[in-house]
C-alpha cells in the first residue's frame, strides 16, 4: 500500500511551515564592513564558505554603534540527472518554504536566489546542493552580494568599483576601466608596504569620506607578474589558486590575509582620488591634476550604480574639496606606487624615471 507524502498547502500548513523557529545548527560572527555580520547556516559547506572569505580581516566600524545585520545560508537537496526532479507527470518541483529574519520565501526545487531586506537588516542566500562545485562563484554572486548591499543600505554607504590602498589611517581611491592595471598597481603597493583596503568594492561613509571595503582576496591576471621578481613571483604562485570568471578570463586568486601583508586595520579617510590611464608618462610626471568639473563627469560615467544611491550628491560635494588625479603609466608600477606615497605624505610627485 503506498501512502501519499504530506504537501504544504494554504488550507492545512504544519505548525512552522517556513522554519522560523528552528534554529541553525552552525553560527559565526565576524564585523566587516562596518557591521557584524551573524551568519547562520545549516551546512558545513558554507560554514566553511563564510570562513574562507571573512576570516582574520580587520574589524572595522565607524562608530561606537556598530549595526548588526543576520545573514541566512541555506543548502538545498541534491537534484537527480542534473534537472528538478517531477512530482508528477506534468507538474513542476515541489515548493520549499524557507525563512530567515522575517524573510519569508517559497522556492521550487533547487532554486538559486539571494534576498536582502534592509530594514529588517537581514538577508537569505539558498545554493542548491550542485552548485558547490562552483565555489568562487557563490562566494563572490551570492555571499557577497548579499554582504556589500546589505552593509551599504544599512549603514547608507556609497557603493564604488574601485580600489583603495593607503598609509596611517588616509587612503587613495583608484578608478579606472579594466586593463588600466589597477590589480597591478594594488600588488605592487602591497609589496612596497601600503596598506590595503579593497581592490574591486570600496563602501564609502559620505560624512567624513571613510573608506571600508573586503581585504580577503586579490585577483591577478598571470602576465601581470612579470613586473615581480622571482622570488616574489614564486610566493605569490604558493599563495593561489585558478579562477575562471564568466567572461572567460582566467585569473589568479591570492589570499593576502598573510602576516607579511598589510591590511587597512580600520577605514581610511580619502585623501586622494587617482583616475588610472593606459597612457603613457613619457618623461612627464605621473600624477596630472584634475579639474573638478572632469572628476564628476568621470565619476558618474565609471559609477553608474554608485551614482543612483541616496549619498551620491553627499559624497560627490566631499569629493570636490579634494585633489584628483590621472595616474599615467610609468616605466615600471613601482613608479605609481612611489607616487600614490607621496600623495600620502603630502610631497610633491616625481616625474616618470623615462
Amino acid at each position: 500500500m503506498r501512502i501519499a507524502s504530506k504537501r504544504l498547502t494554504l488550507a492545512a500548513p504544519p505548525a512552522d511551515p517556513f522554519g522560523e523557529h528552528r534554529r541553525a545548527r552552525y553560527s559565526e560572527r565576524v564585523q566587516l564592513l562596518g557591521a557584524q555580520f551573524h551568519f547562520q547556516t545549516d551546512s558545513p559547506h558554507l560554514l566553511r564558505m563564510v570562513r574562507l572569505a571573512y576570516a582574520r580581516l580587520p574589524a572595522h566600524r565607524f562608530s561606537g554603534v556598530v549595526p548588526r545585520l543576520q545573514l541566512r545560508l541555506m543548502l538545498t537537496a541534491r537534484e537527480r540527472s542534473g534537472r528538478a526532479p517531477l512530482a508528477a507527470a506534468g507538474e513542476p518541483p515541489a515548493v520549499r518554504t524557507l525563512a530567515a529574519g522575517g524573510i519569508l520565501c517559497g522556492a521550487l526545487s533547487g532554486a538559486t536566489l539571494t534576498a536582502i531586506v534592509p530594514r529588517q537588516r537581514t538577508a537569505l542566500v539558498v545554493v542548491p546542493q550542485d552548485l558547490l562545485r562552483y565555489p568562487y562563484h557563490i562566494r563572490y554572486e551570492l555571499l557577497e552580494f548579499a554582504v556589500y548591499v546589505l552593509a551599504a543600505r544599512v549603514q547608507q554607504l556609497v557603493p564604488l568599483h574601485a580600489a583603495c590602498v593607503g598609509r596611517k589611517g588616509e587612503g587613495i581611491l583608484l578608478m579606472g576601466p579594466s586593463g588600466t592595471g589597477k590589480s597591478t598597481l594594488v600588488v605592487q603597493s602591497l609589496l612596497g608596504g601600503l596598506d590595503f583596503l579593497a581592490e574591486d568594492s570600496v563602501l564609502v561613509r559620505p560624512r567624513g569620506l571613510l573608506a571600508t571595503g573586503v581585504a580577503n582576496f586579490l585577483h591577478l591576471r598571470p602576465d601581470s607578474l612579470h613586473f615581480l621578481d622571482r622570488a616574489q613571483r614564486a610566493r605569490l604562485l604558493r599563495e593561489s589558486w585558478p579562477i575562471r570568471r564568466r567572461s572567460g578570463v582566467e585569473k589568479l586568486e591570492i589570499d593576502l590575509r598573510r602576516p607579511y601583508y598589510h591590511l587597512a586595520p580600520s577605514p581610511l579617510r580619502i585623501r586622494a582620488v587617482a583616475f588610472l590611464s593606459r597612457r603613457e608618462a613619457g618623461a612627464g610626471t605621473l600624477l596630472t591634476p584634475l579639474r573638478n568639473g572632469v572628476v564628476r563627469r568621470r565619476l558618474t560615467a565609471s559609477q553608474r550604480y554608485a551614482a543612483h544611491q541616496p549619498g551620491w550628491a553627499s559624497f560627490t560635494q566631499q569629493l570636490a574639496k579634494l585633489p584628483a588625479y590621472e595616474l599615467r603609466r610609468g616605466a615600471h608600477p613601482r613608479e605609481s606606487v612611489e607616487a600614490l606615497r607621496e600623495l600620502l605624505t603630502g610631497k610633491s610627485v616625481r616625474r616618470s624615471a623615462r
